[in-house]
């Protein structure tokens, strides 16, 4: 095999977000969490770091832990804060994170497919693929174009 191109799943789902406003994207895969800070088609932070549990055992907490570094860092540098933070790779658990990750950043919460299907960034060929939570692969066919 002979890749065209190698990249990151948490960049591949970045056309998932909508980035108007910054936006932060948390992305857990097994015990790896990437945040990516993003506004106006620009990527302004992103941070890769292995978790010390699997998504199953994280707390809000800890999540919020590793995610504030990022975000404080694009308040410092950018001079505005996050505006809303999209959730990626907790399933079901998802509600459990919101209301914690609200009140502590001071913006809306909430899933990543969930927004994109809501906002129509899904179409309706690529549905099963939500329905398996395959964010990236999504994410990977708006960057082509497709």
């Amino acid at each position: 095999m002979s890749p065209g191109v190698v990249m990151s799943s948490t960049l591949a789902a970045l056309p998932l977000l909508s980035d108007e406003r910054p936006s932060l994207l948390a992305r857990v895969a097994g015990s790896t969490l990437t945040t990516a800070i993003v506004r106006e088609g620009v990527l302004c932070g992103y941070r890769c770091i292995t978790l010390p549990s699997d998504a199953m055992h994280l707390t809000p907490q800890a999540l919020l832990d590793e995610i504030y570094p990022l975000a404080a860092y694009y308040q410092d540098s950018w001079s505005e804060g996050i505006a809303q933070v999209r959730l990626a790779g907790l399933g079901e658990r998802t509600e459990d994170f919101r209301e914690p990750l609200e009140r502590e950043l001071h913006c809306p919460v909430g899933s990543l497919l969930n927004a994109a299907l809501t906002e129509g960034k899904v179409r309706h060929d690529e549905q099963p693929l939500a329905e398996r939570d395959l964010d990236a692969l999504i994410g990977w066919t708006l960057n082509r174009g497709a």
